[in-house]
């Protein structure tokens, strides 16, 4: 089966730099095959049969050997495209920005459901789907009224979610379809 790992916060401003062709050799000295990662932000594809609490596992203890912490989301592709299946269709409107944040499993999922939909949306729009939350927005003059820039950064569980932008989000349900 395949799979997509999803690292959050890495190399970004030279920060908490993970080389993506070591990250490879450490997937694939795990045993995982046909591992690929696509682009420096932490996206790795690799191919196994074990269960996924065992992959879980064998990952985050990898990714512990790193000196910072690396918050990680695994999905199985099946469970990526049925994600990406269920999308409402403002998803596929010319918005000004979409993103999806996936959450880890660090996330209490009901709480953070509750605090995003307490706030008060600004010209956008949220779905929220079995591993991530989409969110829209419309116009990009209005970013900084949005409830995404003034409070999703404010939120106890915004460190344990990792965040692709909707062409990123695109591009690896393509390389897993």
């Amino acid at each position: 089966m395949k799979y997509l790992l999803l690292l959050r916060g890495i190399n970004v401003g030279g920060k908490n730099k993970v080389v993506m062709s070591e990250l490879r050799a450490q997937i694939e000295a795990l045993g995982y095959e046909a591992v690929t990662t696509y682009i420096n932000s932490g996206n790795a594809f690799f191919e196994t049969e074990e269960p996924l609490e065992r992959i879980k596992t064998k990952i985050g203890d990898m990714l512990a050997t790193y000196p910072f912490t690396i918050y990680h989301v695994i999905l199985s592709r099946d469970a990526y495209l049925a994600d990406a299946a269920q999308v409402p269709d403002w998803w596929q409107e010319p918005l000004a920005r979409r993103d999806v944040l996936f959450y880890t499993d660090q996330v209490d999922y009901e709480d953070m459901k509750a605090r995003i939909q307490a706030m008060p949306l600004h010209d956008e729009v949220v779905y929220f789907g079995d591993r991530a939350v989409f969110w829209g927005k419309y116009t990009e003059s209005e970013y900084l009224k949005t409830s995404y820039h003034k409070y999703l950064l404010k939120e106890d569980f915004y460190p344990q979610i990792t965040i692709r932008n909707g062409k990123t989000f695109d591009k690896l349900r393509d390389l897993l379809g």
